[in-house]
């Protein structure tokens, strides 16, 4: 069986489903493929929730393009008639020597993004749910809060679906070719041809080429808790409680308040160990969990016995730096990379989607550092 379309997209995740929803209206024919379906419990779009964030410390393009995109999900939520979006704000939490969060509140009210410094006091104050002892200054972005990442995506495939575009549960095989692709082969025997193909695969992306990105996009494993709050406390329920980062403690905590009844969500926001996305096993390890007790004793007094109502582990992809990877295969004149969401990717889906789009149809020049020529061997995190 062959078929044949302008743009062949494989990895319904945010990246995927956003460059296919962009093309498609752009009038191209474009086929979808995902070998476990849209938001799945492996995929790095999988899971409840993602922060929509727009502080980056000196970074203006994150920035622009995180606070663009945020315009773009309300928008797509509005057309769904979806509530994908919770507005909850985003608290950057530090002391006095961080620079990172000190160049925050500069980039973002130079780009009209509002948001409002807080003194400790005001943070005791306002926050008393928490012991931060060591924070001396917060950056509370007012504006932002948390997606709800599986179903924005599958609603996101779903439109595309519904505007054309032809979506298949299924495998692609390593292409194998020189200079020009014609046509992918999937695991149900399929030959499918088009004129572009674009591998927005995520994870996988090493797996399926391994010459070029087996040490240049680094999946790790990630573990995330949720914990059954008290009866009747709304003190860690929007508005009392936003999306927060204890940015300057040595393991990076953040937190979700809780959205959907599903419980206060945390996690360490650090690099774990390397993980496979098809075999990597998703239980949580008792150390994580002897870390989390102790972080808690300290800061979240209240939450010390609180019950662990879920836990979840999924993966980042990381690039050396923590910058995208969106570049043509080397020596291939159609067939592209979009990868290394690197843990902060999701709330950019829109972003990255305009961008291919442009980018492959040649209506603008590329960004140097998306580009594979800057992604080196060894981790180097710069992009936080």
């Amino acid at each position: 069986m062959r078929k044949s379309y302008d743009f062949i997209i494989v990895g319904a995740g945010v990246f995927g489903a956003w460059t296919t929803l962009c093309l498609r209206q752009s009038g191209f024919a474009v086929a979808l493929l995902d070998a476990y379906g849209a938001a799945n419990g492996r995929a790095s779009s999988g899971g409840e929730t993602r922060v929509a964030r727009t502080g980056y410390g000196p970074d203006e393009l994150y920035t622009r393009w995180a606070a663009r995109s945020l315009v773009l999900w309300k928008e797509f939520a509005d057309r769904r008639k979806r509530e994908l979006f919770h507005k909850t704000g985003f608290l950057w939490l530090s002391d006095d020597s961080d620079p990172y969060t000190g160049r925050i509140f500069d980039v973002l009210t130079h780009n009209g993004i509002p948001c409002r410094e807080l003194s400790a006091p005001e943070i005791r104050q306002t926050y008393a749910q928490f012991s931060f002892s060591d924070i001396q200054r917060g950056i509370l972005e007012t504006e932002s809060g948390v997606l709800m990442a599986r179903e924005a995506v599958q609603a996101l495939v779903k439109e595309a679906i519904e505007s054309g575009v032809e979506y298949r549960q299924v495998s692609a095989l390593p292409p194998l070719a020189d200079r020009q692709l014609k046509e992918i082969e999937t695991t149900a025997g399929e030959r499918l041809s088009a004129a572009v193909f674009i591998f927005t695969s995520g994870p996988w992306l090493p797996k399926l080429f391994p010459d070029l990105l087996a040490n240049r996009l680094r999946p790790t494993r990630q573990e995330v808790f949720f914990l059954g709050v008290p009866p009747g406390d709304d003190s860690f329920r929007s508005p009392r409680m936003p999306v927060w980062l204890h940015h300057t403690h040595p393991k990076r905590p953040y937190a979700l308040p809780d959205i959907a009844n599903r419980g206060f969500k945390i996690a360490f926001d650090r690099h774990g160990p390397e993980f496979d996305p098809d075999d990597g096993s998703r239980v949580v390890a008792p150390g994580t969990i002897d870390e989390l007790r102790a972080y808690l004793r300290e800061s979240i007094p209240a939450l010390k016995n609180a019950p662990i109502v879920e836990t979840r582990v999924c993966q980042y992809e990381n690039t050396s730096n923590g910058d995208f990877l969106i570049d043509r295969y080397p020596g291939f004149e159609n067939l592209w990379l979009v990868g290394g969401g690197s843990g902060h990717g999701f709330k950019h889906g829109p972003m990255v989607g305009e961008y291919v789009r442009d980018l492959v149809l040649g209506k603008i020049s590329a960004v140097a550092r998306f580009s594979l020529a800057t992604k080196e061997i060894g981790p180097m995190r710069a992009v936080f």
